[in-house]
């Protein structure tokens, strides 16, 4: 009888470890971990760069993207300089990310808003938003993981980032 239960145990244990696989799986086909309802907004605007536009998905935004810098000489259609992600409403606080783009390459990621309405949120800000800095960095795009424990807030960040990085043409 011991068996048995081992056994079945066993067999219990590798259907929910291939389940959990296939659905790993299924994440890294489609390039997203969970599914966000796409809202597009569009606010252009003249700069020293040319004009912008950005986009937004899920979550409610506000304001554009802006921008300054040159044009980058190269086969690169990236315009080196820094730009400013649209700004993120989360129900923790509002989030804002510059990026800093030269030569082609994503340079700096630099957080302008995090979430802080409260002192956890605060807490959980300061520890994802190194880490997605990091992924983001060694990437080369807003296409990264979400932090464990900060989705909300890494939500935001990847939304902003990519209103940033769609207003350097990156």
């Amino acid at each position: 009888m011991r068996t048995r239960a081992a056994v079945a145990t066993a067999l219990a244990s590798v259907g929910i470890l291939i389940a959990g696989w296939q659905s790993g799986a299924h994440v890294s086909e489609t390039g997203a971990a969970t599914s966000t309802s796409l809202s597009s907004t569009g606010s252009s605007g003249t700069t020293s760069g040319g004009s912008t536009s950005g986009t937004e998905t899920g979550g409610t935004t506000s304001g554009g993207s802006s921008s300054s810098g040159t044009t980058s000489s190269g086969t690169s259609t990236a315009t080196s300089g820094s730009y400013d992600g649209s700004s993120v409403q989360t129900r923790y606080g509002t989030v804002q990310v510059q990026v800093t783009v030269q030569g082609g390459k994503i340079t700096e990621v630099k957080a302008l808003q995090l979430t802080d309405a409260e002192n956890r949120s605060a807490q959980i800000s300061a520890y994802a938003a190194p880490v997605l800095r990091s992924e983001v960095l060694q990437a080369q795009s807003a296409n990264v993981q979400t932090v464990g424990g900060a989705t909300i807030t890494s939500d935001a960040y990847l939304t902003s980032l990519q209103a940033a990085l769609d207003a350097a043409h990156f």
